[in-house]
């Protein structure tokens, strides 16, 4: 394996032996309400029922149990171990089918093609170095006329510090960065620690998705903030700096024109 992925899939483990961040399991109010965490911006319709499903970099047992529990047939992809174990143990205390895959999101080679009629991705790009090969790879697996609905960390939500200055936030990473951002520096809920993430820069974002045959149906950005958060919390910042964007994209059935 790529020692960066190498690196992300043991940082990820030791999180779950930690208990830290996003390693909860879905809890029973997501069971009783799952279309709630599942689809905030109301692309899915409330109806996955029959439908063949892929949650890519989705392991820690939210998004795939809960898909299944609406009688999606769901498989899972995470990078990590532990997270899948997640997934399998909340499974069969559920009696949920689940199919269980470990490996990166820009290597999907044990999965068939065209196979998908949905891929949800929540955030996990970050950790790979190149967007757009991850997105050929979804491209690969879906179906034409596939729906893929995913979530990224915005350029400037890895640009910019946690804690404000008197002045405001500043920029502490250049946009045009090559390789990892330091896994040291910058810490906070806005980062993973340890993991090495990448700024993906939005012609990678979105033009890449374009290129590798989607077609983009609708763009929403997650609010976070909160106006009587305290500084230096994920909140306070959230107010000022959008962290993520969600994107929903179709596959296109038919080639697409590009420059």
């Amino acid at each position: 394996m790529n020692p960066i992925l190498e690196h992300n899939r043991r940082v990820w483990d030791e999180r779950v032996r930690q208990n830290a961040r996003f390693t909860a399991p879905a809890s029973e109010e997501d069971f009783r309400n799952p279309y709630k965490l599942l689809d905030g911006a109301n692309w899915l319709g409330g109806n996955v029922a029959g439908q063949t499903v892929l949650c890519l970099g989705a392991g820690g047992a939210k998004h795939g149990p809960l898909l299944a529990s609406q009688n999606a047939q769901v498989t899972v992809v995470d990078i990590s171990a532990e997270m899948l174990q997640l997934d399998r143990q909340c499974a069969t205390e559920r009696k949920l089918t689940l199919e269980l895959v470990q490996a990166s999101i820009d290597d999907l080679s044990a999965l068939p093609q065209s196979h998908y009629d949905l891929v949800i991705q929540p955030v996990s790009t970050c950790y790979v170095p190149d967007i757009r090969h991850a997105y050929r790879e979804v491209a690969r697996v879906i179906k034409p006329d596939g729906i893929y609905i995913s979530r990224h960390k915005q350029p400037i939500n890895l640009q910019t510090g946690l804690v404000p200055s008197p002045n405001g936030f500043s920029i502490r990473e250049s946009y045009y960065t090559n390789g990892p951002l330091s896994p040291d520096a910058q810490s906070g809920p806005h980062r993973e620690s340890g993991t090495l993430e990448f700024l993906h820069r939005w012609g990678d974002l979105l033009g890449g998705l374009c290129q590798a045959g989607f077609v983009i149906e609708d763009v929403a950005e997650p609010r976070f903030g909160q106006p009587d958060a305290k500084p230096g919390t994920f909140e306070y910042r959230g107010q000022f700096i959008p962290p993520y964007i969600q994107i929903k994209a179709r596959r296109s059935a038919k080639p697409i024109w590009t420059p």
